[in-house]
C-alpha cells in the first residue's frame, strides 16, 4: 500500500491545485517512482489511498494503466483518515496476506527483499526501516532492535510502550511489513476513525514483537517540502 492520501500543507504552492503524489522528480511523479521501486521486488499489487486531489490520482493511473502495476483504490474522498485510519479502511482490498506499506513522499532504495528477510527471520507482527538520521520525531529501541517507545524531539514529549534503558534513537523510514493479523489487532484496540500508524505501532509494541530495521546509509529522502526537490533530484536520477 502506497499512503497518497495527504493534504501535503508542506508542499504548497503545488497542493494548492494539485496532490503532492503527482509532484514531479526528474520528470517521474513520486506516485510513478514509489510504483517502480515495488516493481524493483517483484511487486506489483498495489492499494493507493486517495483524498486531496483524488480525481487527478486516478485519472494518473488510468492514463498510465498504473505504469505496469494494478493498482486499486482505497477512496478517502470523504475524510482524510490518516495513516492507521487509511490503513485499516483498506484491509478488504489488503486480503488475508503479509502486506508492505510506504508513503508517496519518501524516496529511498532500502533493500526491500533484506528487509522481508529479516522479518522472516526473527517473525515479529511488524518491521519497519529505520534509519541513523536527524528527524523531529524518533522511535526508540532496545539492543534487539524491539520498539520500545518514541519521542519527540522538539517538545521532549515521551510516549513508552516497554520500560528499558540504554535505548537506541532511530528514524521512521516509512517502509514497513505487516503482518495480516495486524487488522484483527487494530479493531480489538478499538481504533477506528481517523488515527496515526505510530499510535498503532506504541499501542501493540506492549504485548507483540515490533522490529526497527536499520537500513542506516541508503538514500532517503522526505520530499515533504518544495526546497526538498532539488536533492531528491540529485539524489535520484
Amino acid at each position: 500500500m502506497i499512503f497518497a492520501a495527504g493534504l501535503g500543507t508542506r508542499f504548497k504552492p503545488w497542493t494548492d491545485q494539485h496532490p503532492k503524489a503527482l509532484a514531479r522528480i526528474n520528470g517521474k511523479s513520486l506516485l510513478h517512482r514509489n510504483i517502480e521501486y515495488l516493481q524493483q521486488y517483484g511487486i506489483r499489487d498495489v492499494v493507493v489511498n486517495v483524498h486531496h486531489f483524488a480525481d487527478q490520482i486516478i485519472a494518473a493511473v488510468n492514463e498510465s494503466t498504473g505504469w505496469g502495476s494494478t493498482i486499486h483504490i482505497s477512496d478517502e474522498r470523504d475524510e482524510v483518515l490518516e495513516t492507521g485510519g487509511g490503513l485499516l479502511k483498506a484491509a478488504p482490498l489488503l486480503g488475508n496476506e503479509r502486506f508492505i506499506t510506504c508513503n508517496v513522499d519518501i524516496l529511498t532504495d532500502l533493500d526491500i527483499s533484506t528487509l522481508i528477510a529479516f522479518h522472516e527471520t526473527h517473525r515479529p507482527l511488524i518491521s519497519f526501516g529505520v534509519t541513523d538520521r536527524p528527524s523531529s520525531r524518533q522511535f526508540l529501541f532496545d539492543n534487539t532492535n524491539q520498539l520500545c517507545g518514541w519521542k519527540n524531539n522538539q517538545t521532549g514529549e515521551v510516549k513508552m510502550a516497554r520500560t528499558k534503558h540504554d535505548l537506541t534513537p532511530r528514524s521512521y523510514s516509512c517502509v514497513a511489513v505487516f503482518e495480516p493479523e495486524v487488522f484483527s489487532l487494530m479493531r480489538s484496540h478499538d481504533f477506528s476513525g481517523k488515527f496515526s500508524l505510530t499510535d498503532v505501532y506504541l499501542r501493540l509494541a506492549t504485548e507483540h514483537s515490533i522490529l526497527g530495521f536499520d537500513h542506516s546509509g541508503d538514500r532517503l529522502i522526505d520530499v515533504g517540502k518544495p526546497e526538498a526537490v532539488e536533492k531528491a533530484q540529485a539524489l535520484f536520477p
